[in-house]
């Protein structure tokens, strides 16, 4: 359904920094700079941090968020580490497991450098 997706940050380097090692957990190679944007392509989709074109600061979206998958438990708790210790929050609950109409999820939620609420989550079986 999704061709890519994008977000705002307010400072390109740290925003590349923090994905680079956030997603680098997931086996995603670092982002390749675009001017004005950082781009995290894979065989099923992109992924884009982008200074806000009209020059006004980037905004995070509330209510939204941001899911990336994880293949294992163990690695979504090293992209929630990698985001903590590269300068992202905690939110929501700790990482863990779920339980809802979609089943038994693993979900492990962040909030990136610039408010952007992001998630790994793992199907589980």
């Amino acid at each position: 359904m999704f061709s890519h997706v994008m977000i705002g940050t307010n400072d390109l380097e740290k925003a590349k920094s923090f994905y680079d090692a956030l997603l680098g957990t997931l086996g995603v190679p670092p982002g390749r700079v675009d001017r004005h944007r950082v781009f995290y392509r894979t065989k099923t989709g992109v992924f884009s941090v982008s200074l806000p074109i009209d020059g006004k600061p980037a905004t995070h979206a509330n209510g939204g968020t941001i899911g990336f998958a994880a293949s294992s438990p163990e690695q979504a708790d090293a992209f929630h580490a990698a985001g903590i210790a590269n300068g992202g929050k905690t939110c929501e609950d700790p990482p863990g497991v779920r339980e809802g109409p979609a089943g038994k999820l693993y979900l492990a939620y962040l909030r990136d450098l610039d408010g952007n609420k992001i998630c790994a989550m793992h199907r589980i079986g």
